[in-house]
């Protein structure tokens, strides 16, 4: 009989790490993971089974169908944004095709169950983009439906497979017989701003130079961020970015009004970050020195995004505000892993 679990890719990843803890101490269905590479002893410790592996390989797939029963997918294996756009077409395959991969994986697991697959996919603020800082800074608290216009190709490819889940939980092959409309895949994704972590180093994202800061100066590393003092954009501690993860994989399905919903917690300039760096390191060496290409996609993501259809739907409401996020969790905990 196959062994029923949660199946997380990217498992070694920042969210995944995070995850992997919570769901470990917090739910009862054992957690296979996979990532291409090794997984931390600790995280692998909290798991059923660790698999080293790529979600390209449709053998290794195909075998985890035939072994496992597994109701929910985290979908977190992906290439940021910075990586993405030094080698876009390997960002596609893996970013798009990846997850059309696991997603035909949902749906033959979901007819085989006779039972949808959740499949929670996190999206990101890459898949905005405004033409110009005017422009970002007038519209306020950005919707879902608005300014969906990526500049970068991960924005591109996390807009896509939006839709991508959007057609196999509503639409997949319509016009075929014998398809059951109810055994499709019940995809769920959050758009997150920028994340940061204290107990995983930044891994290549474009909003990074903000738990760059605060890493390096816990290291006493000199650090040059890559954006002006007056950037703004929307972030988000990733002990939030689990929680927001975990509400809404535990939604009632009638009570989501939509497949794609926004979450955030605070706005900060890059000089917020740097005064909040200072007071807890006073001797840290932060210069702002802007690299031409970065600020570009920066400033083509917004300032705020309108998280109010989570708030409405699934009581969505981040544990940490920005004084919190800093003071209560990155401070102490990066202090702490530095020492």
């Amino acid at each position: 009989m196959r062994k029923e679990v949660i199946l997380i890719t990217g498992a070694n990843g920042e969210i995944g790490h995070g995850l992997i803890s919570y769901l470990s101490q917090n739910c009862s269905t054992p957690i296979l993971a996979l990532d291409v590479q090794p997984l931390d002893d600790e995280i692998t410790k909290h798991c059923l089974r660790f698999i080293q592996g790529d979600i390209m390989d449709q053998m290794l797939l195909g075998r985890l169908v035939g072994e496992y029963e597994i109701t929910t997918i985290y979908h977190l294996a992906s290439i940021l944004s910075t990586k993405a756009e030094y080698n876009p077409e390997t960002a596609h395959r893996i970013n798009v095709e990846g997850t059309l991969n696991l997603l035909r994986m949902a749906v033959e697991q979901s007819q085989w169950q006779n039972n949808p697959v959740k499949f929670i996919y996190p999206s990101s603020i890459a898949a905005y983009g405004f033409p110009t800082v005017e422009a970002k800074m007038s519209a306020g608290k950005v919707p879902e439906e608005n300014w969906c216009f990526p500049t970068t190709m991960y924005g591109c490819n996390k807009l896509y497979c939006e839709h991508l889940g959007r057609y196999y939980s509503r639409h997949y092959k319509q016009l075929a017989a014998g398809i059951s409309q109810e055994n499709h895949v019940d995809f769920r994704c959050l758009r997150f701003p920028g994340l940061i972590s204290a107990l995983t180093t930044p891994t290549g994202g474009t909003s990074d130079y903000g738990p760059e800061m605060l890493h390096y100066a816990a290291q006493g590393l000199h650090y040059n961020c890559f954006v002006r003092p007056d950037t703004t954009l929307p972030f988000m501690v990733m002990p939030d970015a689990v929680k927001s993860l975990i509400m809404l994989e535990n939604a009632p399905r009638e009570d989501l009004t939509q497949l794609v919903y926004n979450v955030t917690s605070f706005s900060p300039t890059a000089q917020d970050f740097y005064e909040y760096v200072l007071q807890a390191f006073p001797h840290a060496r932060i210069d702002f020195v802007p690299d031409i290409n970065r600020q570009r996609i920066v400033d083509s993501w917004p300032a705020d995004l309108d998280d109010s259809a989570a708030r409405k739907d699934w009581r969505w409401q981040p544990e940490y505000n920005e004084a919190d996020s800093f003071n209560n969790y990155l401070i102490p905990a990066i202090r702490e892993r530095y020492k």
